[in-house]
């Protein structure tokens, strides 16, 4: 045993030294569950995210070993060479091939092991070579993927990565389009997995390879199906244990089981255990997003070969028609927010650190879930989820229309396999959803074919196959009735009164009708909103043209608060979601005032502004008081009477302008608002005072009048 660890401890400290130092290394699971002396993971999974080269265009050959790439840029990723062309306007962002290489050196300790790349994400179509050699293609923008690549590496002496990357429209891939701007490269982070000839495998969809699927959670009792995947390539046949343990939030043990499983050379065998905890504390959304550890050990003998730990959130739950969703037994007012993964000159290559603002930014609005759109997100943002409570709708790719090849039907059965089993264990997660507003034309004079939406029909089924228990939705904009809108176990439409057409006050009879035409079917809006400019005002503003250049902030409040008054009356919604949290690029867009952008979030694309809006639901989806005065950014202005608008969840606030008293309101919901205020010309001091349980908070700006 001690000439293992040894041999893993040189290998470890050798690679490090092949990387220079600068590679991340994170040792997955627990120590080894050994009786004396320290113990390390028998899992290595190294960080490859520096050193690498890069060059934005098609060199044939770049692959081979000793292809000159001293003029390419060197890069860091994640990377993306669309984080300025694609955000700038134009429609004219890259989109095509591009290369990048890494080398390392190995040491002959890689001889007793298996080693992996993965990719966490690439866009779009991917192709991997280890020294010359191609070890595989990944097609599509969003999974992750991982290669075996231990019969390609130099186990003594230098190796080269080479991979192109190439972003271009594919009528084989989804998404054929969308409002949104596809950011090539290497977008997220590339690691390699050193581990043992007896192993959990990586290479089922990159998916952890242990499955907790929960088959009957109540508040008594939770039955769990615990399915592991392990990998023999050891030469000979194996008897290996599996031993599992469950810890409770603070890593007491809870429950443990073990199995033999006969694992002949060169198979991947299938372990299902099965476990039932008594009296278990639910996952509860927002308010008890409690977790318990699931730690699976792959054992030859006595010797752990391999140790894969997973996130546990037990809950159950369903959707009515008439009352909406229900979480562990109890209603659950899902609202929130719709998400883009991309950032200002960042593009989809974001760090930790960018997600993790943005779970807080969500939060702080009072959200208690997300639809996580288009596509499949990053994995460490669905953890954030588990961990913070947020319901997610997790979304394949399949925006606008669907392709006519078998490839693309076949690729889009890929792409919902990864987001299936790379994410089944995220507990956040409640509904898979298969399309964002498809389009299917009608023949003239002829019925609708079900043939142009068979596919649906067939990943509805597969998503089931996969994953019995979630349920499956869709992001619908065409007509109710169309046949489309009853595959999915649920349903949720994408509707924009007051922006693409009609008006903010046609939400409550539009709502109405749809639950009157289809009491039994389970509804949600899955899309709402308006643009909005920060540096655009109006006082008393009329609703401008959706694709014009002025998108003035306080319409957009305008359309917000009739919506919102409208859903949190109407409990047979299951789900409300905004489009969109965050100012998103879409480079064929020229309107608001910045080319290239959606301009309907409540924060802009910076993230360093909230608009008005974000507080109109602060107010009324949190508890901890606060004030906001409206329209802050409407300076300088004509001076004259102006009308003041304060957001607030407090019982009661007071207007002062310059010193002096200009009233108290009480105000039901959330908005107070004084009009015909004297602004005079130059600066003018505008404070509000809430009080709320005996607190009293403020808020304060100057406008000046001219």
């Amino acid at each position: 045993m001690n000439s293992v660890r040894g041999g893993v401890r040189r290998f470890l400290v050798e690679f490090m030294k092949a990387v220079g130092g600068c590679g991340t290394l994170v040792l997955l699971g627990l120590a080894w569950a050994q009786p004396a002396g320290a113990a390390i993971s028998p899992r290595a999974d190294i960080s490859l995210d520096d050193g690498w080269r890069f060059i934005r265009q098609d060199m044939p050959g770049a692959q081979a070993v000793d292809f000159d790439d001293n003029g390419w840029q060197s890069i860091h990723l994640p990377h993306t060479w669309n984080n300025l062309d694609g955000e700038d306007g134009g429609n004219n962002y890259y989109r095509g091939p591009a290369w990048y290489r890494r080398r390392l050196r190995a040491d002959p300790v890689y001889a007793g092991k298996e080693i992996y790349l993965k990719f966490d994400g690439a866009a779009t179509v991917t192709d991997v070579y280890v020294n010359g050699r191609s070890v595989g293609e990944h097609r599509g923008n969003f999974g992750a993927f991982c290669f075996d690549v231990t019969s390609f590496m130099n186990h003594d002496g230098d190796n080269l990565i080479a991979v192109r990357v190439d972003n271009a429209y594919n009528p084989d891939i989804p998404p054929l389009s969308g409002d949104f701007t596809v950011f090539g490269g290497l977008y997220r982070d590339v690691h390699l997995l050193a581990l043992d000839r007896l192993s959990v495998t990586p290479l089922d969809y990159a998916s952890p390879g242990v499955f907790l699927k929960q088959d009957r959670v109540s508040d008594r009792q939770a039955k769990l199906d615990i399915i592991t995947e392990i990998r023999n390539v050891s030469g000979v046949s194996k008897r290996a244990t599996i031993k599992t343990r469950i810890t409770d939030a603070k890593g007491r043990l809870v429950h443990s089981t073990s199995t033999r499983k006969m694992a002949p050379d060169g198979t991947t065998q299938t372990v299902d255990q099965h476990v039932t905890l008594r009296r278990p504390h639910l996952w509860d959304g927002v308010d008890d997003p409690y977790l318990y550890q699931v730690t699976v050990d792959v054992m030859d003998g006595k010797r752990v070969t391999d140790e894969v730990t997973q996130p546990l959130g037990l809950r159950y739950f369903h959707v009515d028609p008439n009352q909406g969703l229900f979480l562990d037994g109890k209603h659950y007012a899902l609202h929130g927010v719709d998400r883009h993964q991309d950032r200002l000159n960042k593009g989809w290559a974001i760090s930790p650190a960018d997600h993790l603002q943005d779970f807080d930014l969500i939060r702080e609005m009072g959200c208690t879930g997300i639809r996580l759109a288009h596509y499949q997100h990053a994995q460490y943002f669905y953890s954030l989820c588990d961990r913070g409570g947020l319901v997610v709708w997790a979304e394949l790719p399949l925006v606008n229309r669907l392709g006519k090849s078998a490839a693309f039907a076949e690729n889009a059965r890929a792409q919902l396999t990864e987001l299936i089993k790379q994410s089944y264990n995220h507990p956040s997660i409640l509904f898979w959803s298969l399309f964002n507003e498809l389009q299917f034309p009608k023949p003239r004079n002829a019925p609708a074919n079900p043939n142009d939406w068979a596919l649906i029909v067939q990943l509805n089924k597969l998503a089931h196959q996969l994953d019995p228990t979630r349920l499956t939705t869709a992001a619908s904009d065409i007509n109710p009735a169309h046949p489309v809108n009853f595959i999915t176990d649920l349903i949720a439409f994408n509707r924009y009164y007051g922006w693409y057409g009609g008006k903010p006050g046609d939400w409550p009879k539009a709502l109405d009708d749809l639950h009157r035409k289809y009491p039994n079917r389970c509804i949600a809006i899955s899309e709402y909103g308006a643009g909005a400019s920060i540096y655009q005002h109006e006082q008393d503003p009329k609703q401008p043209q959706a694709g014009g250049r002025w998108h003035p902030e306080e319409w957009q409040s305008v359309v917000h608060e009739a919506a919102w008054k409208a859903m949190e009356t109407r409990p047979f919604l299951w789900g409300t979601f905004i489009w969109n949290m965050f100012d998103f690029a879409s480079d064929g867009r020229h309107e608001g005032d910045t080319p290239g952008r959606n301009d309907k979030g409540m924060m802009t694309y910076d993230r360093k502004t909230k608009k008005d809006t974000f507080f109109w639901y602060k107010a009324n989806w949190t508890t901890d008081p606060f004030v906001y005065i409206t329209s802050r950014r409407f300076t300088p202005r004509a001076a004259g009477p102006i009308e003041v608008k304060i957001y607030s969840n407090c019982d009661r606030v007071s207007l002062n302008v310059n010193g002096h008293l200009i009233g108290a309101q009480t105000a039901p919901d959330h908005i107070f608002l004084w009009t015909n205020v004297m602004l005079t010309t130059g600066a003018d001091r505008i404070e509000a005072i809430g009080e709320k349980n005996g607190r009293r908070v403020r808020d304060s700006c100057v406008i000046t009048g001219t």
